[in-house]
């Protein structure tokens, strides 16, 4: 009997062995969900990214759901006082106004009245997803009465104040969809409490370490004016020019052959139409509905539709998604590695703020369809991944398990971080691990422009799974070389993943 015994442990010792030696081959590092807020305007697109954004709930740790105002909308104060915008554009636009298009402070809760719905669908896909009554908790007014302002506290500039400052070391992805004001406040508020005690330094180096904040353009000028100069510790992820190929003119950055994941054939299939209560309420174009306090939302207008050469159900905009993009585990390794280039987009380190990240008209990735270096397409390059995972999210609002896909897990037989040698040939071996039994199908592609090494490499892919590189003659050494694995599963809709490779150069 004993000696039963001592068989059964060695067993499991060995078993446990060679697990812990699978992981480390395969450099499997453990990853919590990311601690996330959201500050919002309300804008058409906000509304869309923040329905998209509620199917991926169950991916990052949400702790704040908070109105906020921009430069595009404000609530006013209820006075009857005008105001003028700080930001040329709109204050040419608009002029003097006592409020600008504000959408209310109940169009969260009545999206997760909805969300409520197809919840328990979603559950059976993933159960880390919360319950609408958590999420409900989170909704906070922030400040909203005019663009950029920050002189009085909030329910949300508190909170979010309260979560900076609370015991747990991990980051804060605060995310801006419209101005940066109650964020600001809430900085503001912090170092009003603080400055003058002894701890300022030790609050002070706290809050910079543990906030990140991801901004879709200035939309009001309270980062430029407040957070740089007096926060200037904290990391920024700026999206200035990657996310319009998912914003209003996406017809007109996104090359014609991407083009069929965002019209209406694709989006009102696989997406809006018979997906449950939640995604019914995606604006689209032509399809109806209208923002009550928004003039400017008419796209649903079949009339206007037609105007803008547009068709019924066709993608309106998402300009804010790429925030929580920014978030998602999918194997390419960029959340806190902006530079790497991923599902939120590609930014480098500024050269004037070294806690800064950002995009802009100089930083582009070479784009296959128009032959050229394109500012938006390290965005870009993702639209079929990104809609592809998008239509497979609404499907499970409707579907059960065992009737919808999941996306494969990829990893690389090597690792993932390889030393070579110029000259040299290596070899890499993919596995995939897919939860529907679905085959998966791999791409080796270098991506150049996360890589600092200049020079093309060459890719020849002997199996499937099999992949010999080329390491230039005349890379030197330091320079590392980024070689994406991709792998699409066969289900429907075809799901997408990765592993990314690093070779440095020796």
């Amino acid at each position: 009997m004993k000696k039963k015994i001592l068989i059964t442990l060695f067993i499991c010792a060995l078993s446990v062995l060679k697990s812990y030696q699978y992981c480390q081959a395969q450099r499997v590092i453990p990853t919590s969900k990311s601690r996330t807020i959201v500050t919002t305007d309300g804008e058409l697109d906000d509304v869309d990214s923040f329905i998209r954004m509620l199917l991926y709930a169950n991916e990052f740790k949400l702790e704040g759901l908070v109105y906020s105002s921009s430069q595009w909308h404000y609530k006013g104060d209820g006075k009857g006082t005008k105001f003028t915008s700080e930001m040329e554009s709109t204050a040419k636009r608009y002029g003097s106004r006592t409020e600008l298009r504000w959408p209310g402070t109940t169009w969260i809760q009545e999206l997760l009245d909805e969300y409520q719905k197809v919840q328990p669908s979603l559950l059976k896909h993933d159960k880390g997803y919360p319950s609408a009554n958590d999420l409900r908790k989170l909704v906070k007014v922030g400040n909203i009465d005019f663009e950029g302002e920050m002189a009085k506290n909030t329910d949300g500039s508190e909170w979010i104040k309260n979560i900076l400052l609370d015991k747990n070391p991990e980051p804060v992805y605060l995310q801006i969809w419209g101005g940066t004001n109650t964020v600001a406040r809430a900085l503001k508020s912090i170092e009003e409490t603080y400055r003058n005690k002894g701890n300022w330094s030790e609050i002070y180096k706290k809050v910079s370490k543990k906030a990140i904040i991801y901004t879709v353009l200035d939309q009001d000028a309270t980062y430029k004016k407040y957070i740089e100069p007096n926060w200037p510790d904290i990391r920024i992820f700026y999206n200035s020019d990657q996310f319009w190929c998912l914003a209003y003119p996406w017809s007109r950055v996104v090359p014609a052959e991407l083009q069929s994941y965002l019209r209406g054939d694709f989006m009102a299939k696989n997406i809006i139409q018979n997906h449950g209560p939640l995604l019914s309420k995606y604006y689209s174009w032509g399809d109806g509905q209208k923002i009550a306090n928004d003039e400017e939302h008419t796209h649903g207008n079949p009339e206007e539709m037609k105007k803008y050469n547009m068709t019924p159900y066709d993608f309106i905009s998402e300009g804010d998604s790429p925030a929580y993009f920014q978030l998602l585990d999918v194997g390419l390794r960029s959340k806190n590695n902006p530079e790497y280039g991923g599902w939120g987009g590609r930014m480098v380190q500024s050269k004037v703020n070294p806690k800064r990240w950002e995009d802009g008209k100089n930083i582009t990735d070479y784009n296959p369809y128009t032959k050229k270096q394109d500012a938006s397409y390290p965005q870009t390059r993702w639209i079929e991944a990104l809609q592809l995972d998008f239509a497979a999210r609404a499907a499970w609002c409707v579907k059960p398990y065992n009737q919808a896909n999941h996306a494969p897990e990829i990893s690389v037989k090597e690792g993932t971080a390889l030393s070579v040698k110029p000259g040299k040939q290596i070899e890499i071996n993919a596995m995939a691990s897919d939860p529907d039994k679905n085959q998966v199908n791999f791409n080796f592609w270098q991506y150049k422009e996360a890589g600092t090494c200049p020079e093309n490499v060459i890719i020849e892919q002997k199996t499937n799974e099999k992949a010999l590189i080329q390491v230039p003659a005349n890379a030197q050494k330091g320079q590392t070389i980024h070689v994406i694995v991709e792998g699409k599963d066969n289900g429907t809709p075809s799901l997408i993943r990765y592993q990314r490779v690093i070779l440095k150069i020796s």
